[in-house]
């Protein structure tokens, strides 16, 4: 059996990071097996663009793109069929009604569910209201039985329909909400493997009681439910949207790495998720709260940072930067917009701190100086001509004239990074910070 999945956008027209891990896990569970990846969108495809754009930026693809705005002929077939099997039933109550309603029932001790009030709704009344101009929307009559089945993500997950609200899933204007679409879609698109978070359970109970209700067979669908992405205790309450981490500077290998080892108990790796897919098990998921750790996530972009070569950055640094400069600044980046802050240490004017105590070894620093042209080795001669001068050791020498020289207390390459700088800059530099 060839697994087809189905990577839906809803109304989306952008990312945060917990839908694109849920999006991402569905098609590892694809494409492990060689299965093949529907897109379904709800909204225009203009509107959607920045979030395919998004998918696209993380390494995601997919084999055909349906739009629900396409399938109308479909979607009207099963709206009739399901009023001719009293599956579905005309609804008048407007939203306030509802708050009304709910509120009545959460005083009164009871489940905030809908109360299925228009099922008394008569011929007689039924005409009246539509006589003064009101159109019906239409509600899914659930079935009076509890949903369970084996979950891939593991365990058997159950859910008693009638504790649930009756989902709506006709539109006042004979439209079909994206509850019934999906079923609709799924059954044309022989959809085999779902795969949403566990705070979705009741949604799936719902889904495989609606495609029974099209005629469909609920246990030809596989499911898997993984725990939702959490931001961790103590951070920002929600999570970043994905298009924030992309103008940050954050590689997509490091998000993708970071999103498919979280909940595995394995630390995040970079990588695509062509090379991921090979190797991925939703039984490695577990069942423990999936929290989003941004440190983590900038360990694993620093670590891809590193091993990339200057040709695949070089249109995102500053215009002028040249390799030499990428090769000594890469290993000391969280973020790749972080260059041009080095950029500015070796071409601009910065202003290092005045550093306490050290006025005398900066002086013989300075007086050290070799004279120009300086190669990468000119780094190494100088600290150590300095040390052997001081007595003292050249690890003890590197964090003051790197503060110095840079301004900055993370450690970097200066090999590379003093011939870059000039001796006319790192001599103003060492002055300023010996005052």
């Amino acid at each position: 059996m060839t697994i087809r999945i189905r990577l839906t956008l809803g109304h989306a027209t952008a990312l945060h990071l917990g839908q694109a891990r849920i999006l991402l896990l569905n098609w590892l569970l694809a494409r492990h097996d060689g299965g093949d990846v529907i897109l379904r969108l709800d909204n225009a495809e203009g509107e959607a663009a920045p979030a395919l754009d998004e998918l696209r930026w993380l390494g995601l693809n997919w084999d055909a793109t349906h739009r629900t705005a396409e399938r109308g002929a479909a979607h009207e077939r099963a709206i009739t069929l399901l009023r001719q099997t009293g599956r579905i039933y005309p609804c008048f109550e407007g939203e306030e009604e509802l708050r009304v309603k709910r509120e009545l029932r959460v005083r009164r001790g009871q489940p905030s569910i809908y109360d299925r009030a228009m099922l008394k709704l008569t011929t007689t009344q039924r005409e009246a209201a539509e006589a003064g101009g009101k159109r019906p929307y239409w509600r899914f009559l659930l079935s009076n039985r509890v949903m369970s089945w084996e979950d891939l993500g593991g365990g058997r997950p159950e859910a008693k329909l009638p504790s649930l609200s009756d989902p709506i899933l006709v539109t006042a204007d004979g439209l079909a909400t994206p509850t019934l679409a999906a079923a609709v879609d799924d059954l044309d698109d022989r959809i085999t493997h779902i795969l949403r978070s566990t705070d979705r359970i009741s949604t799936s109970a719902i889904h495989l009681d609606l495609i029974e209700a099209l005629g469909g067979n609920a246990r030809a669908f596989r499911l898997a439910h993984v725990p939702p992405l959490t931001p961790a205790p103590g951070r920002r309450p929600s999570l970043p949207a994905l298009r924030s981490l992309m103008r940050d500077g954050v590689e997509p290998e490091a998000i993708v790495g970071t999103l498919a080892a979280i909940g595995t108990g394995e630390a995040p790796h970079p990588a695509t998720p062509a090379k991921l897919a090979a190797k991925f098990r939703i039984g490695q998921l577990g069942r423990a709260p999936a929290v989003f750790d941004p440190p983590a996530l900038l360990a694993a972009n620093a670590a891809h940072l590193r091993t990339l070569p200057y040709e695949v950055v070089k249109d995102r640094l500053p215009p002028a930067a040249p390799p030499a400069f990428w090769l000594a600044v890469r290993g000391s980046l969280d973020l790749l917009s972080e260059a041009r802050g080095w950029w500015e240490v070796v071409s601009g004017d910065i202003v290092p701190p005045v550093i306490d105590g050290a006025h005398e070894l900066l002086t013989t620093a300075l007086r050290l100086l070799p004279a120009e042209p300086w190669d990468e080795g000119s780094w190494g001669q100088w600290i150590g001509a300095l040390s052997a001068e001081t007595g003292q050791a050249q690890g003890e020498l590197h964090h003051v004239l790197a503060m110095a020289l840079t301004g900055e207390e993370r450690d970097v390459d200066l090999h590379g990074l003093l011939p870059l700088m000039g001796h006319a800059r790192a001599a103003a530099r060492l002055q300023l910070a010996a005052a």
